[in-house]
């Protein structure tokens, strides 16, 4: 089927009690291995591809690749653009045919983030694309060290989420309430107080960034609690590399020794999807 937008798959997403995985892809070996795992488990799933991994991949053939494989299956999917920074990147997502932006203002100053994110929903809410945007920062760093963890001086201000929204016109808001990018030092500990907070001042879908390592028993929580989206990377790229260290350690001598490895990624990754989509509860919501 052809690509929905973001603000779609929410809406289905809350009326039915259940938080759309966000998954990123590097290659079509991310991409096979994402829908292998959506028919298995039919459920909706948001394809991400972040900014900071322009550099390794080819745009215009990804996003091609996308849409040709996304008119193979029945299942609805959002191609978003993961934590664009820049109005550069927003504009390709646009040229390409993104049916989601994610733009990240958290580096900037209330007013800028409020100003630009502003300008980045009007130019793709006039063609139909929706928009999420971050409140306050989520801990570690987006393309940078492994392991990440949280400072709660920069945690999402709930007495100022309505104002930017109102101000924003946004369809869905990132928040920060203790989740990390990357692998967390220690245990995650979420702010459901604060989550619950800015459900009620802002009624918007929440976001969920650094889903890998937080517990089921938590995404539970923070889903029942209005996160309706929830990133996922770390863990489908660890798993990846368990699956790569563990095929050199019993190598074959083989003409498709690479290809088997390959295979064996493609593997680990649906596996691990596939696990989540069982968390986010929504497995059968396709």
């Amino acid at each position: 089927m052809s690509l929905i937008s973001l603000a779609q798959g929410l809406s289905h997403a809350r009326e039915h009690g259940y938080a759309l995985g966000a998954f990123n892809v590097l290659d079509t070996h991310f991409l096979r291995a994402l829908f292998a795992a959506a028919e298995a488990q039919r459920s909706p799933f948001i394809i991400n591809i972040a900014e900071v991994h322009f550099k390794y991949v080819s745009l215009d053939a990804i996003c091609a690749a996308i849409k040709a494989e996304a008119a193979l299956h029945d299942i609805p999917v959002v191609l978003n653009l993961d934590h664009g920074t820049s109005f550069d990147a927003v504009m390709k997502a646009i040229r390409l045919g993104f049916t989601s932006v994610m733009f990240d203002g958290s580096g900037l100053s209330y007013e800028e983030n409020i100003r630009q994110t502003a300008e980045v929903v009007k130019m793709c809410h006039a063609l139909g694309i929706s928009v999420e945007a971050e409140l306050g920062a989520v801990g570690g760093d987006e393309g940078g060290s492994l392991y990440g963890s949280c400072d709660s001086s920069k945690f999402t201000d709930p007495s100022k989420a309505t104002d930017f929204v109102t101000r924003t016109c946004i369809d869905a808001l990132a928040v920060a309430i203790g989740n990390a990018h990357g692998k967390y030092r220690g245990e995650p500990k979420l702010d459901f107080p604060r989550l619950q907070a800015i459900q009620e001042q802002t009624g918007l879908p929440l976001v969920l960034h650094g889903g890998s390592g937080i517990s089921d028993a938590d995404f539970r929580k923070a889903i029942s609690l209005g996160i309706h989206k929830i990133n996922f990377y770390t863990g489908m790229s660890q798993n990846a590399l368990v699956a790569v260290e563990q095929a050199m350690q019993h190598r074959e001598t083989a003409y498709d020794e690479l290809a088997h490895m390959l295979m064996g990624i493609e593997t680990a990754i649906q596996s691990t999807v596939e696990e989540q989509m069982q968390i986010f509860g929504s497995a059968g919501k396709a």
